[in-house]
């Protein structure tokens, strides 16, 4: 007699399926070139999902590229401001620094955009030495920072004043070119503020302190008086 068939346990058949089901394909570990060099070995539904996953990759990595185009400070000329700033690519944010070294503020401006280009890599920050660019421009107005997009200027910044004075921190400039539309900041309220709202705090606990020894001081007067009196 042949051998009888042992009955089949679904409970065990529908846990294994469900676990070759759930099983990780090994393309989503894959980079192109191995997804490439691996396409034999796929069957008809890897394969098509294969070619949906390339795509995915592809639309990444060609993000990725766009906003790892730039990432630092550059330097430029007088002669290649008009290929670098106002013919730039199409909707790509300039932002441009003329400057002097011999002006302390300049040099400042140059350190804060060279982290804010590191930290927005797909925004355009080039400096030029304002000479290059502009003859007998006056020092008065210096630093200056335009920003651009298609060949129009969005946002400019002349003099230590409208640059943020002397005591310039990198946030308050990374909020100054979010307000013009050039970078997506994190910053949920201007650094500025901050500072003037516990200046603020500062001379209202001042003048709240000079009038409570005003008022001791008459106090003591008052009763200097009465005891002459």
């Amino acid at each position: 007699l042949p051998p009888k068939d042992e009955p089949k346990d679904e409970t065990e058949e529908m846990v294994l399926r469900l676990q070759k089901e759930a099983e990780v394909k090994p393309y989503e570990r894959m980079t192109l070139k191995e997804l490439n060099e691996a396409e034999d070995d796929f069957d008809e539904d890897d394969m098509k999902a294969l070619e949906m996953y390339r795509q995915q990759r592809l639309q990444e990595w060609k993000i990725l590229q766009k906003r790892q185009k730039y990432g630092e400070l550059r330097e430029i000329s007088g002669e290649q401001y008009v290929k670098e700033v106002t013919n730039a690519q199409k909707d790509v944010w300039v932002v441009i620094h003329l400057y002097r070294s011999s002006i302390p503020m300049c040099l400042l401006v140059n350190q804060h955009l060279s982290l804010l280009a590191r930290k927005f890599p797909e925004i355009k920050f080039i400096k030029a030495i304002v000479n290059s660019c502009i003859q007998n421009y006056h020092d008065r107005c210096l630093p200056t920072i335009f920003v651009y997009r298609n060949g129009q200027i969005k946002g400019r910044f002349i003099g230590v004043t409208e640059c943020g004075g002397t005591n310039l921190k990198l946030e308050e400039l990374e909020w100054k070119l979010a307000q013009v539309g050039a970078i997506k900041t994190d910053l949920e309220e201007s650094p500025k503020q901050n500072i003037m709202d516990m200046m603020m705090s500062s001379v209202r606990s001042a003048s709240i302190h000079d009038t409570n020894s005003a008022s001791r001081d008459n106090d003591e007067t008052k009763c200097y008086s009465d005891r002459n009196f």
